[in-house]
């Protein structure tokens, strides 16, 4: 039997259950350190990133957003998926900084890479830092977007939210923390070019 932390979890077999527009869904059969192998159902993503966007008066900008599988609306960060598997993480950023809440950054820096689910999915998540914030026309994308209520939080404030649970998005959560670190001093954010080894790009590969 191969010592712990070192068996290889080969995939035996894969096969699709579903491939829809924003995720699919495949069952693979996994080698087990026992000899025998397991089947583990994943969810496969495109990828997605985020914005902390901090103003000169040190707020930062959430929207109100619903979310159909908790059946409420939210408080969020600027997000969205990434349009292609050659897309800068950045530019997604940047795009939907636009297109959410019309604005757009002058610095841009990494703060948190989130695998939001990895017992299930490889949704993983990039959350940038952005400051120098100037106003842009916001290009509506849809109905949904369209609902969205913009608002500006002293970073203290959102942060003191998400302690309280009043903001439950992960993404948000670790950008917000993050962010209270880097203005405070005590963490550096990554250039946004940084590596990242988690982006997820099986779902991608698919679309192209």
């Amino acid at each position: 039997m191969t010592e712990a932390g070192f068996h290889e979890f080969d995939t035996v077999s894969s096969r699709d259950v579903h491939i829809g527009r924003v995720v699919g869904l495949r069952v693979d059969e996994v080698a087990m350190p026992g000899g025998g192998t397991a089947i583990r159902e994943v969810i496969e993503h495109l990828g997605a990133v985020s914005v902390v966007a901090l103003d000169d008066e040190g707020r930062v900008v959430l929207i109100h957003q619903y979310r159909h599988p908790l059946g409420r609306r939210l408080w969020e960060l600027p997000a969205g998926l990434l349009d292609s598997p050659d897309e800068e993480p950045v530019e997604g950023a940047r795009r939907e900084l636009a297109e959410e809440v019309g604005l757009a950054a002058a610095q841009w820096s990494t703060l948190v890479d989130v695998a939001a689910s990895p017992g299930f999915t490889d949704e993983v998540l990039r959350v940038f830092l952005a400051r120098g914030l100037s106003p842009v026309d916001r290009d509506l994308q849809g109905e949904e977007e369209a609902d969205l209520v913009i608002h500006r939080f002293p970073l203290d404030e959102a942060v003191r939210m998400a302690m309280a649970g009043e903001i439950v998005n992960s993404s948000a959560v670790a950008g917000l923390l993050a962010a209270k670190l880097v203005v405070d001093g005590h963490a550096e954010a990554r250039p946004v070019d940084a590596p990242w080894q988690d982006r997820p790009t099986k779902f991608a590969a698919r679309k192209a």
